[in-house]
């Protein structure tokens, strides 16, 4: 699935920083979320405020952060607010246009697992980092997008663990759970773009990145992957995408003394 010129995990995060605009308030998790976002800023986007949730507000940082404490992400902020002003004022009070996530496991329905891998929480397979600002963010920004790599592994047909809303059972069923917001509009993989059906809200194939088959997304998704009647083919990088987005990670690996690309 490779591609000459650019990896899956390239266009991943470039077709992401395409969707944001200037002016839009994006609350950024960590890891593929925060190089998209800041991607974005970088090149066609340099008014998006961008928001992490340890209370920076305007965050533009030169390199990508190891964690929502670094200080990379207060040093050339806008401002820097405390952590209840950030959820309660900020995303509980509808201020966030963009809830920008990452998952280890997203279902059919755009629910995300950050907690375990595994079926005994006590006793899991894996620990994950956790769902940090996750589920509110996830429940109370006014949409939400999330960046995942695309295996049977990670879209599975049912969570190990619930950690953050996305459209709950389907239907109107999220927002008869007092979820505010629209939930997931857009999970962005390695093969493409899903969206949620208007009626039902299941995850619908809608994009292609360039080289990628609707087979092959098909055989990395663990349920019975819809197709959207007409799949839009997403432009390859350009090389003002490309060479900023290496750019960010080189000097970020430089400053950390390691990898930032989250692969």
């Amino acid at each position: 699935m490779s591609h000459p010129g650019y990896t899956p995990s390239e266009i991943m995060t470039i077709e992401a920083a395409r969707r944001l605009s200037n002016g839009t308030v994006c609350f950024v998790g960590i890891g593929l979320p925060s190089a998209a976002a800041n991607l974005a800023r970088l090149t066609h986007a340099p008014e998006v405020v961008l928001i992490y949730e340890s209370g920076t507000i305007g965050a533009k940082p030169d390199v990508l952060p190891l964690s929502i404490g670094d200080g990379e992400l207060a040093e050339y902020a806008d401002t820097v607010v405390s952590v209840p002003e950030i959820f309660r004022y900020w995303l509980q009070g509808g201020r966030v246009d963009v809830g920008f996530l990452g998952a280890a496991q997203i279902d059919k329905f755009g629910n995300i697992n950050s907690t375990i891998i595994g079926d005994d929480y006590a006793k899991p397979k894996v620990r994950l980092p956790g769902a940090g600002g996750a589920p509110e963010i996830a429940s109370n920004a006014k949409e939400t997008w999330i960046i995942i790599k695309q295996s049977p592994r990670t879209f599975v047909e049912k969570l190990d663990f619930l950690t953050s809303v996305g459209h709950y059972e389907g239907g109107d069923s999220r927002q008869r759970s007092g979820a505010r917001g629209a939930g997931p509009t857009a999970v962005i993989t390695d093969h493409g773009v899903l969206v949620p059906d208007p009626v039902t809200k299941e995850l619908v194939l809608a994009a292609l990145h360039p080289g990628v088959t609707e087979e092959q997304a098909r055989a990395m998704t663990g349920w019975p992957l819809k197709v959207a009647n007409q799949v839009a083919a997403i432009a390859p990088p350009t090389q003002l995408e490309l060479v900023t987005l290496r750019d960010l990670h080189v000097r970020t690996a430089r400053a950390h003394g390691t990898s930032s690309t989250n692969e």
